[in-house]
């Protein structure tokens, strides 16, 4: 017997406005919302999908009334497929997202930021193509 990973949740003031902010970060489109809660995913849940195979995993944004007050101990890791980390974190600054620095330290390869509710996740390596080594004689 095992259980499925099917969504995240994260409490936040503004559903809506976090919602549309993590579709432009990754691509997702809004799946459900309801008053006080958005979902949003990268397909369309069934039932029968899920019980097949472990899925990605959903993010559901639920209103709650008080204000981020401390460091996450979970966050998201996002890796851009079509540019560098700094590309990428200079993207979602336009976005709304913000650098932080919680202890991590100048010589890190990552870049550490935060949604426009302050949720810190990590931009990491890149998965964009790189350049053809051209051997050499």
């Amino acid at each position: 017997m095992t259980s499925r990973f099917t969504e995240l949740t994260v409490d936040c003031r503004d559903p809506e406005r976090l919602a549309a902010f993590w579709c432009e970060v990754l691509g997702f489109t809004v799946i459900d919302r309801s008053e006080g809660m958005v979902e949003i995913g990268s397909w369309e849940p069934t039932v029968e999908a899920i019980r097949a195979g472990q899925m990605p995993p959903t993010i559901v944004f639920i209103q709650v009334p008080e204000a981020k007050a401390v460091k996450n101990r979970l966050h998201l890791d996002v890796s851009p497929i079509d540019a560098t980390t700094e590309e990428e974190a200079a993207r979602l600054i336009g976005l709304g997202a913000t650098k932080v620095d919680v202890g991590q330290g100048p010589a890190r390869s990552w870049v550490v930021m935060a949604d426009p509710e302050g949720n810190e996740f990590d931009v990491v390596r890149t998965l964009a193509p790189t350049a053809p080594v051209t051997p050499t004689e």
